[in-house]
């Protein structure tokens, strides 16, 4: 098995039992900011998020799982809206403004399915930015509980 294709797996299992642990979780529905911003600065800070997402909506609008969910997406705006969710859960000084997640996807139907593509969308955009695989890792640790408000189909 190649390393590309062992990370991938890594990743996706972290994902998967991060995913499970936070649908136990008592929690609130909202993301807990990193009290520094570490990891952050390990992204390159706001332009290297930018950049991310640049990469990670093209990448959505064109990948058959995910595409019809952003293919008529005002695209500036998303991108503008994940660089700050990023920045604010990376422990960046950004803060996403606008309507709760839930209601943001309240009637989009998602499946875990869904869910999931998405997320190997964004492992594939990190890893051509060149994100080291531990940063990936804590950044979707600290995403994985925004799936209690985007999932909303079984």
């Amino acid at each position: 098995m190649t390393l590309h294709r062992t990370r991938q797996l890594l990743l996706t299992a972290t994902l998967a039992l991060m995913t499970s642990t936070a649908a136990q979780a008592q929690a609130t529905s909202s993301v807990v900011p990193l009290p520094n911003d570490a990891l952050f600065q390990q992204f390159g800070g706001r332009a290297g998020l930018s950049k991310l997402m640049d990469d990670f909506v093209e990448r959505l609008v064109v990948d058959p799982r995910t595409e019809r969910f952003f293919k008529n997406a005002n695209k500036p705006h998303l991108k503008a809206q994940l660089t700050d969710q990023l920045c604010e859960v990376s422990g960046g000084p950004c803060k996403l403004k606008g309507p709760a997640m839930a209601d943001v996807h309240a009637n989009m139907a998602i499946q875990k399915g869904d869910f999931n593509a998405l997320v190997e969308v964004l492992q594939q955009a990190m890893n051509a930015q060149g994100i080291p695989f531990g940063a990936q890792n804590r950044m979707l640790a600290q995403l994985a509980p925004m799936h209690r408000d985007i999932i909303t189909a079984d």
